[in-house]
């Protein structure tokens, strides 16, 4: 059994300056440097690095920087073999320009993640009979992401998405296949058209989350802990205290531990327990994959704080 990422393979490339450059402006910058990334990638590293049989299914192109995005994933344990190598466009990157103030600036080009279509959930379709369950994001087109979720359904495995980055809407035929949805506050506030910034504004969001047909709503306020609710029962999460250095990636992180902890066949409060830790831990590094803990760190951070492993 294995877990499914079908979603978007990004590189970053960051350069920064002392500020950020004006209309026709030419800058020296002062660092640069290459980051895998990508919200789909994210997850699967997250997952692998916990020590769960990860496959990914997505696109990147066979040039612009598709052989250092794939070597990235195997490097961490994610299986490659359904991601499409297309010849048509480049690889998904992020050019971004941060300043001394740690303002930035960002160009994203969706290159290969943008032509993720039919083609693709048909090679996810042969993976999915042997599935735990398949997480799911939005940074590919929104046509193959329904699509894809129908096949979980209908191959009757968990299905998990992180509807981020956020959008003020979801076709409404989404939700009723999504097992369990995974917005922040700010992804729950563009879905639900109010704002989200507490227990008890988030326990409305996934409410009405529920109304619209997901199964499970987790709705995760960052320090001030996660909210849950299904038909049944309604819980809260507190945070783990941490010294945060960069949330990026936090919320990935978070999918991960989530989906692992199903994988390992723990109770959904138990996998926000996880969740909650894994994204805490990748709070305290810098950077995107680079945050991801691996299964040592995680289980220890467990164990420091009398959570059990699962082990």
């Amino acid at each position: 059994m294995s877990i499914i990422v079908f979603g978007s393979i990004n590189l970053d490339l960051v350069a920064t300056a002392a500020h950020l450059p004006t209309s026709g402006e030419t800058l020296l910058g002062k660092n640069f440097f290459q980051v895998p990334g990508g919200k789909g990638a994210n997850q699967a590293v997250a997952l692998a690095r916990l020590g769960i049989p990860t496959q990914m299914v997505g696109r990147v192109g066979t040039k612009g920087f598709g052989a250092e995005l794939l070597d990235n994933l195997q490097t961490a344990g994610v299986q490659t073999e359904n991601i499409f190598r297309d010849e048509t466009v480049s690889s998904g990157v992020a050019i971004i320009i941060v300043d001394d103030a740690g303002q930035n600036q960002i160009v994203v080009v969706p290159g290969a993640n943008g032509e993720v279509n039919q083609a693709d959930v048909e090679r996810l379709l042969p993976l999915l009979p042997t599935a735990k369950a398949l997480l799911l994001q939005l940074e590919i087109p929104l046509n193959a992401v329904v699509a894809a979720a129908q096949a979980g359904r209908n191959a009757n495995i968990t299905v998990i998405l992180d509807p981020a980055p956020a959008q003020s809407s979801l076709p409404a035929e989404l939700y009723p296949l999504v097992d369990i949805i995974t917005p922040n506050e700010v992804e729950a506030g563009q879905l639900v058209g109010f704002k989200v910034d507490s227990q008890e504004s988030a326990t409305k969001a996934a409410t009405v989350l529920l109304q619209r047909g997901v199964k499970s709503a987790i709705v995760k306020l960052g320090a001030k802990g996660v909210v849950c609710a299904t038909a049944e029962e309604t819980f809260f999460v507190p945070a783990f205290r941490v010294d945060v250095v960069d949330t990026v990636a936090a919320g990935d992180a978070f999918n991960g531990g989530l989906a692992a902890a199903l994988y390992a066949g723990m109770s959904l409060h138990q996998a926000v327990i996880w969740g909650a830790a894994a994204g805490a831990l990748a709070a305290t590094k810098s950077g995107a994959q680079t945050s991801l803990p691996d299964k040592l760190t995680f289980d220890a951070f467990l164990k420091g704080r009398g959570v059990g492993s699962g082990e």
